[in-house]
């Protein structure tokens, strides 16, 4: 039985969920509004962080991440024509590294800095390719998370125009 592309990525998505909460320490369930081409859209975002490793005797520390992600598709009729559109769903399932720095009583040590590849689903004028990088500047309480991320697939395809979004996101300690 064939199964398309589409389909592959959401029964991988389905097996996949359900064990990272299991693992993770903290989930956060994060939504806002993505740009591109100075239009906005609606992005929604699952990630789950894992338990923090001090590296080595520094005050860096890291944490290992995994998140879900869907950003709206919007009518941006400049591209209707195009061979990439945007009117698209787009669906991201990134994991990676958020890094820390101080300990953990230190105010600076909620800000952090993560870094993700990611598998897009959508082809489009923000996110052409199939492989992109996540990379987000945030700050995280211990029940609230504000931040601020890029998509993009670092010029490895064009077009790259990437996906700029402020996020604000509830988060539960598991």
């Amino acid at each position: 039985m064939l199964v398309n592309k589409p389909l592959r990525f959401i029964i991988a998505i389905c097996l996949l969920l359900p064990a990272l909460p299991a693992a993770a320490t903290r989930l956060d369930l994060q939504a806002g509004h993505s740009y591109t081409s100075n239009r906005g859209t609606a992005a929604v975002f699952v990630e789950s962080v894992f338990d923090e490793h001090r590296i080595g005797s520094t005050r860096f520390s890291w944490s290992p991440d995994a998140s879900l992600g869907w950003i709206n598709g919007r009518d941006i009729g400049i591209y209707r024509n195009n061979r990439y559109g945007t009117t698209e769903d787009a669906w991201l399932l990134a994991g990676g590294v958020r890094a820390h720095y101080g300990d953990a009583g230190d105010w600076y040590h909620h800000v952090f800095l993560s870094f993700q590849p990611a598998y897009n689903s959508a082809r489009t004028q923000a996110l052409s390719s199939a492989y992109e990088f996540v990379s987000t500047l945030g700050w995280q309480g211990q029940h609230f998370s504000v931040e601020v991320r890029h998509i993009s697939n670092g010029a490895l395809h064009h077009p790259n125009r990437g996906e700029t979004m402020a996020l604000v996101g509830v988060a539960f300690q598991l």
